[in-house]
């Protein structure tokens, strides 16, 4: 069995990982933005048919393992290992799903970037042959996000153009060893950026020096530049952010100009919805990635991305004692088989 690392930060799965399936589920906004009917399934209002938000939240998580799971003709009891994060306090949505599959359980953080870490971990279990089966699954909900780190929606409080929408979805993905459409290549794993920024309401300044850094330790690991992904993506960057880290990567000699963008612009349609800088939450590369980017690879317009989520590893009660915003990201490469 052949195991690598690739320079200082880079894991590259030598022995073959592959994406059997993926499953996402939005809410309602979501889907009348730009890739309105990309995803595998929407709901009609945020409440998501159940009672409260974190119910809803929970609701989300589990229609799109669902859809991962009969999307690939495989039961709960033939997955192997269930990783999985959120953004809710203790990490509540994952364990919650942990409780009903009974599945082993890794619970992740990453905030925002958790939809890669979950991903790079899974792909490493599978890799070293510690799991035959990995099911990664990550959600947010703009509501339970706005009560837990800034105001309830119901409070009504303004918020500056920085500031991010929650996106309210959650992704999910399949990852063995058979031979499919898409492979996992290799996962360079983010250290941890703080420049001192202090404002929740610009969470994109914040997380850009941690996407920028983890890019470039990507680029440098691998030894390749951005002439070799036909796509790169950032996580949640939003209008913000993506430009800050666009111009820092430039800064160190590589130019994306043409081959970057960041999920928190694809997913909105910022002309005709509300939403600020644009989207952000664990479920924003999560639901952009699984289904528009995972669909670009299957017919073959793209032949490899490179993926780097990002997120703001930040807690209310920091906030209010006036911590800055510790930040990361981590960087996924797919390619089309």
């Amino acid at each position: 069995m052949k195991v690598a690392l690739l320079g200082k930060q880079t894991w590259e799965f030598k022995n073959g990982v592959y994406v059997q399936s993926s499953g996402t589920a939005v809410g309602p906004r979501e889907n009348l933005g730009l890739l309105s009917g990309t995803f595998d399934y929407a709901y009609e209002d945020l409440h998501c048919n159940e009672d409260n938000w974190e119910l809803a939240e929970r609701a989300l998580m589990r229609n799109a393992i669902s859809i991962t799971l009969k999307k690939a003709d495989k039961n709960v009891e033939d997955i192997d290992v269930f990783l999985a994060g959120d953004l809710l306090n203790q990490n509540v949505t994952a364990n919650f799903m942990a409780r009903e599959l009974q599945l082993p359980f890794l619970c992740m953080f990453g905030a925002c970037s958790t939809s890669m870490e979950t991903t790079a971990l899974g792909a490493q279990l599978i890799d070293s042959g510690y799991a035959k089966h990995a099911l990664a699954a990550t959600s947010s909900h703009n509501a339970t996000a706005e009560r837990q780190y800034r105001y309830p929606t119901e409070y009504g409080g303004q918020k500056p153009d920085s500031a991010t929408f929650t996106v309210t979805g959650a992704g999910s993905v399949l990852l063995s060893s058979k031979k499919s459409r898409i492979k996992v290549k290799c996962a360079t794993i983010g250290t941890v950026q703080d420049l001192g920024l202090t404002d929740p309401f610009d969470m994109g300044s914040a997380m850009a020096p941690a996407a920028a850094y983890t890019i470039v330790q990507h680029f440098k690991d691998t030894n390749t530049t951005p002439e070799d992904y036909d796509f790169i993506v950032t996580g949640d960057l939003s209008a913000v952010g993506a430009p800050i880290c666009e111009q820092l990567v430039r800064e160190e000699g590589y130019d994306m100009a043409g081959k970057y963008n960041d999920c928190g612009l694809l997913i909105y349609d910022r002309q005709s919805q509300e939403v600020f800088a644009g989207g952000s939450g664990c479920a924003c590369s999560a639901v952009v990635t699984y289904s528009h980017l995972f669909q670009e690879l299957k017919k073959g317009t793209y032949k490899r991305i490179l993926v780097a989520a990002t997120g703001a590893l930040l807690s209310p009660t920091m906030i209010q004692q006036k911590e800055s915003i510790p930040t990361i990201s981590h960087a996924v490469v797919f390619e089309s088989c």
